[in-house]
């Protein structure tokens, strides 16, 4: 579950794990700032864990209010039903993750230009906005279990990664409210290890951020920082030294070269072309067999793992994979 730019459909952010210690530096600031300012200190109600945004207020209420908190959008429509039945729900465990996370609802009706920007095709479409950075959490219905997995998810990545600790929240000031304990989100001891990380990839040393990542994965395979890391790192690691001009000359030139497909693909994923690298694998899946295809199908899935499973292109790749190996 990685951050992505408010631009749904730009390119991939191979430097991710940088932009995140830069952007959880700008939360700490704006939350000193907020401080001074004798705002963000003090207990919320319940009642403000759930709020409505629009298109005028969703820089105040969204994008400020993520350096203080995680966002949790819910796009929902009222002829929408599937919507119905999920808002509650969102609503429901907002309040009971006791400030780890605020529910921000927009109605797409409304507010037409926030669904184009997220680049929304169809609703119930949740998102989250975090340290300023939007990214995709599910689209349509989805079970309570998956809700909350996600939700979990998305409060230790906001936590270790941008320092987002949740807001206080006064449990009496809505009469009756009974007092709610958050779930359990685990610290996890592996800052130091992501910070080696982030530091060898700052120097350059791909080598050392890999080894770095792989030491957290070891003792912790579901660390999702990490696997992300790991995954950009790898990629970055496997251009570093090839000739681009090479590389383009002998996939154009060998259609049928798995090995020479998946170099191409790899420069078209650092250079931003998503759909071009996950379409040429592809199409190299349907003109390979056997060990060179699994091969790409291999190298294709952990593309897939650089961008993020929640990507629309991933869901639309994942997809013409299976029509091409079945």
């Amino acid at each position: 579950m990685q951050p992505r730019n408010m631009s749904m459909s730009g390119v991939v952010d191979l430097a991710a794990v940088k932009a995140a210690q830069e952007a959880k530096a700008k939360a700490e600031q704006a939350r000193a700032e907020a401080a001074r300012q004798g705002g963000g200190g003090g207990a919320v109600s319940p009642a403000d864990l759930v709020i409505d945004v629009d298109e005028a207020g969703f820089e105040r209420d969204a994008l400020q209010r993520s350096t203080e908190v995680p966002v949790v959008i819910d796009f929902w429509a009222e002829w929408c039903q599937p919507c119905k039945q999920l808002s509650p729900v969102l609503e429901r465990l907002a309040v009971e993750y006791n400030g780890r996370f605020v529910l921000a609802k927009i109605d797409v009706d409304a507010n037409q230009m926030l669904m184009q920007q997220f680049g929304i095709q169809g609703i119930p479409a949740v998102f989250a906005v975090v340290a300023g950075q939007a990214l995709p959490l599910f689209q349509g219905a989805a079970g309570e279990a998956q809700i909350r997995q996600t939700l979990d998810q998305l409060v230790q990545v906001a936590e270790q990664r941008f320092g987002l600790t949740g807001l206080a929240v006064d449990a009496e000031a809505e009469p009756g409210a009974p007092e709610q304990q958050a779930p359990a989100v685990p610290a996890g001891p592996y800052d130091a290890l992501l910070e080696a990380a982030v530091q060898a990839l700052d120097a350059g040393d791909l080598g050392g951020a890999v080894q770095a990542y792989k030491n957290v994965l070891s003792d912790d395979p579901g660390n999702m920082e990490a696997k992300l890391g790991l995954a950009q790192a790898e990629l970055l690691q496997r251009v570093q030294g090839l000739d681009p001009a090479q590389v383009r000359k002998d996939a154009a030139e060998k259609p049928g070269d798995a090995q020479a497909q998946i170099a191409a693909a790899d420069l078209d994923l650092v250079g931003g072309h998503v759909e071009d690298a996950f379409g040429r694998l592809i199409d190299t899946v349907q003109r390979t067999a056997g060990e060179e295809r699994e091969g790409v199908r291999v190298r294709l899935l952990e593309l897939f793992e650089v961008v993020g499973a929640e990507d629309p292109r991933v869901m639309a790749a994942r997809r013409a994979l299976a029509r091409a190996l079945f």
